[in-house]
């Protein structure tokens, strides 16, 4: 497998295209288009927030009807979301105006539809409705398209995040790009942040679904940025089939190398999106090794990710290795901490600050050095068993609370 360039536009057959709405009066992008001429089978996992956005409902009733998807819809600036009825004759005018705009080649129950911004607002639909108009003929199957799409439905996030595969399958090249946009309302509840896959592959519908349902578990469920599960956590993948691959209708060797190359590119924007918090100074990742089983190990590592005060201490360079484990104490596990051994590690160097039940004896100053780079690990060992599981974060800064206090104003 290779990284190559392209993004969501990597994958045969797929374009791109974005546009300024100029929905919150910003001179930027704020809306993106996706499309396929070829039909594409969906998958899709969503919030797990009671309180869904409107795009979320859409969207969540096209995966479960099996329909075909040839376009995507992405705006940023309001998310559409407590909006009521009014809301959902939105995205119903989104979607014709998108069918419309394409000459009707397409119909409008094809069409996935993604929201992310202030909560409460309605969208200003006949803006969306010229932008679309604006976006289709400007439709292009390159880098540049990818990369301004991906740019265009960022909010607080201050970088696009973009990643995107080449492998075989069935002596066929198959393409898988993404792109996700993530600062805040990050946390580990089921994806938490908007991200469009797209594939060349040919696959089924159940085992696209099945690979992705399990792939987010171990990438976009684990990372956390501030405790705040979002209305409209979105991610879905798109596959038209465009490689010519022989169809993967069961599970085996090439089932195994798709979903090793998602996970490779999921884990990917999930990094990006886990050091790109709001506010954030470090990308902080918990490493729990040696858990008697998966899920305790994801658990662990879930809970320290999470931990507001371990947050703060990474902010500040503080080894406090009590507020780790107290937040492991917390998550629910059961374990031995007379087992545990806890290291704070980087580039630079690893030190272990608690051995098997009781401190030792650390020196605080090279400690506080590994903590001042912009990566830190703590690597957490249970000695219980052989799984493992990591979780990605962020530190918890002043300028979260800045960004946070004026973020409707």
């Amino acid at each position: 497998m290779i990284a190559v360039k392209g993004g969501i536009c990597a994958a045969e057959g797929f374009m791109a295209a974005a546009t300024a709405a100029k929905i919150k009066s910003k001179r930027r992008d704020d809306m993106a288009m996706i499309f396929s001429e070829k039909p594409c089978v969906v998958a899709g996992t969503f919030t797990s927030n009671v309180v869904k956005a409107a795009p979320v409902l859409w969207d969540r009733e096209l995966v479960d009807s099996g329909r075909p998807v040839h376009a995507a819809v992405i705006n940023s600036g309001i998310a559409n979301a407590c909006t009521g009825q009014l809301g959902l004759d939105i995205c119903k005018e989104e979607a014709d105006a998108t069918a419309e705009a394409f000459g009707q080649v397409i119909s409008a129950d094809s069409v996935l539809l993604a929201s992310t911004g202030i909560i409460g607002l309605q969208l200003p639909i006949e803006k969306m409705k010229n932008a679309i108009s604006e976006m289709v003929p400007k439709l292009e199957a390159s880098e540049a398209a990818a990369t301004a799409a991906s740019k265009a439905i960022m909010t607080t996030d201050t970088t696009n995040k973009e990643f995107a595969l080449e492998f075989t399958i069935g002596g066929k090249k198959v393409h898988l790009g993404g792109m996700t946009k993530g600062s805040g309302m990050i946390h580990p509840q089921m994806c938490t942040m908007i991200c469009f896959l797209t594939t060349d592959l040919s696959i089924t519908k159940e085992l696209l679904q099945k690979a992705l349902s399990e792939n987010v578990v171990d990438t976009f469920n684990m990372i956390s940025v501030d405790g705040d599960t979002s209305t409209n956590d979105t991610c879905v993948i798109l596959a038209n089939g465009a490689a010519e691959n022989p169809i993967i209708d069961t599970e085996g060797e090439d089932y195994e190398t798709f979903k090793t190359a998602l996970l490779q590119v999921s884990k990917t924007l999930a990094r990006e999106m886990a050091a790109d918090g709001e506010g954030a100074s470090h990308l902080f990742t918990v490493h729990v090794t040696q858990a008697k089983d998966k899920q305790e190990a994801r658990t662990i590592a879930r809970s320290v990710v999470s931990s507001t005060l371990t947050k703060a201490a990474i902010y500040g360079r503080d080894a406090n290795w009590g507020r780790v484990l107290c937040a492991m104490g917390y998550s629910g596990a059961s374990f031995d901490p007379n087992k545990v051994n806890l290291y704070f590690v980087n580039d630079i160097g690893k030190i272990e600050v608690f051995h098997q039940g009781v401190p030792v004896d650390f020196d605080e100053d090279y400690a506080s050095e590994i903590l001042g780079y912009q990566e830190v690990t703590a690597l957490i060992e249970m000695h219980e068993g052989t799984e493992e599981a990591t979780a990605w974060g962020c530190d918890l800064t002043h300028e979260y609370v800045n960004i946070n206090a004026d973020y409707r104003s």
